[in-house]
């Protein structure tokens, strides 16, 4: 009798074991190692409503033809002077910060024909970016839905962060086209492929003091914005 006791508890301890683990497995996003940028990084993805987004900035220093997204030299290089600039840049050109927030781009290089996502998967445009703001209850709300929690990379207080979309929004900041990075761990501004008028594009930002996502006021096409992609 006490040896079937002792088997019983026994059971009872490993499936209490299996079940943990397989809770945390079920926690954790995989990495798909199919969805693959010009670079060879590869990505997760979140379903959320009718979309399936990348939980990550997009970080390729390629085009997905393998061509090359230059830098500017200097990282803070004016670039008022270039028409159609394509560029990337790590934030501050420190590349610990392009692991964590993803790379910032100008709306050429985000649009250009090579792309800049991996197959599959495209820049938004501005109604694409309602479709999601509307799913998750508006502008007033859907930012802190889209924010990772707590204060690890957002600056406090991260108004209304719960990430229970799993989107994971980042606070990556911004590069302005006279060279000035701003806003690491304060916003992200995240590029629409949709333009206001020839020199501006609608985009959509999140900050750490509200819970909102806006269509903030448009930012010039040779800003520095990450891209996060949505598949087609």
């Amino acid at each position: 009798m006490k040896n079937e006791l002792k088997f019983s508890v026994l059971i009872v301890l490993i499936q209490s074991v299996f079940f943990f683990n397989s809770c945390k497995k079920d926690e954790q996003t995989p990495i798909d190692t199919a969805i693959k940028d010009g670079d060879g990084n590869t990505y997760s993805s979140v379903t959320i409503g009718t979309q399936v987004w990348l939980t990550e900035n997009l970080k390729s220093t390629k085009y997905l033809n393998g061509d090359i997204i230059g830098t500017s030299t200097p990282v803070d290089l004016n670039l008022n002077g270039e028409s159609t600039p394509k560029y990337q840049w790590a934030y501050e050109g420190n590349e610990s910060n392009a692991v964590t927030y993803g790379r910032l781009y100008t709306w050429y290089a985000a649009t250009d024909s090579r792309k800049v996502c991996p197959a599959g998967w495209h820049v938004p445009s501005d109604t694409e970016w309602t479709v999601l703001t509307t799913f998750l209850g508006g502008e007033a709300i859907a930012g802190g839905k889209l924010k990772e929690d707590g204060t690890a990379h957002w600056t406090t207080p991260n108004t209304g962060a719960t990430n229970e979309s799993g989107f994971k929004a980042l606070p990556s900041g911004s590069r302005s086209g006279f060279g000035t990075f701003d806003g690491l761990g304060l916003y992200t501004d995240f590029w629409s492929i949709t333009e206001k008028n020839p020199i501006t594009v609608i985009v959509r930002g999140i900050g750490s003091t509200s819970s909102e996502i806006t269509g903030v006021f448009p930012f010039n096409k040779y800003d520095g914005l990450p891209v996060r992609c949505l598949k087609d």
